[in-house]
């Protein structure tokens, strides 16, 4: 059975749950999305009408969308409730920032990570290859000088944070081109406690700096 738009009830019924889960466990803030609508003939197409649009199914709906996130289960139920195909967007810069990096440089980083048993929060996956790792707020004004003190001038990299000001999509959420947000590592009660940016830096940055060296060669 689906509803009005072509998502299916059972699908929808994921996304409150999920919402509610990020609130109630992690006491994570969160915020509803924009959605994918089912466009016929063609692609699915994102709620906020735009042709346009950058990010299909993965942005807030409105422009004051920094002070409507709440951390309160029974305030996440409402939102979903009201809009239960809402995509699933978590503030940064609140309780997380993320790091973000190609897939490809992630999952070389997480292998050596976990050799060296680092401490590691989740780490999401998005459709478009990227990885994020969940480490505490105030890692965008540490990075730069980091990078630069081990020797890696920061524009060099494919290596990105998102701040005070972003989001990230949760899963289940399905965006555009066709994928669903998804963990790499889930939240559990053993990586309730994130990491700091620099405890995970070296790693990432190794595995940014030899996927931009490989690239020079082929």
């Amino acid at each position: 059975m689906e509803d009005s738009i072509g998502v299916p009830r059972q699908f929808t019924g994921q996304l409150l749950d999920a919402a509610v889960r990020y609130a109630e466990e992690r006491h994570w803030d969160v915020l509803p999305g924009c959605w994918l609508e089912t466009a016929a003939p063609g692609a699915p197409r994102c709620s906020c009408g735009s042709a346009r649009c950058a990010a299909p199914g993965a942005h807030p709906v409105r422009p004051d969308w920094t002070g409507r996130a709440s951390g309160s289960a029974p305030a996440v139920r409402r939102m979903w409730q009201r809009q239960p195909e809402s995509s699933i967007l978590l503030p940064t810069g609140r309780a997380f920032d993320a790091v973000d990096v190609s897939e490809d440089a992630g999952c070389l980083a997480l292998a050596r990570m976990e050799r060296m048993n680092l401490p590691l929060g989740p780490v999401l996956a998005t459709p478009g290859r990227r990885l994020l790792f969940l480490v505490l707020p105030g890692a965008g004004a540490k990075i730069p000088d980091l990078l630069r003190r081990m020797g890696w001038p920061p524009q060099s990299l494919d290596l990105a944070v998102l701040g005070e000001g972003g989001w990230v999509v949760a899963p289940p959420t399905r965006t555009a081109p066709g994928g669903s947000a998804q963990w790499a590592r889930r939240p559990t009660p053993v990586n309730r406690w994130l990491p700091e940016a620099e405890e995970l830096l070296g790693p990432l940055a190794y595995a940014c700096a030899r996927e931009a060296a490989e690239a020079r060669t082929r």
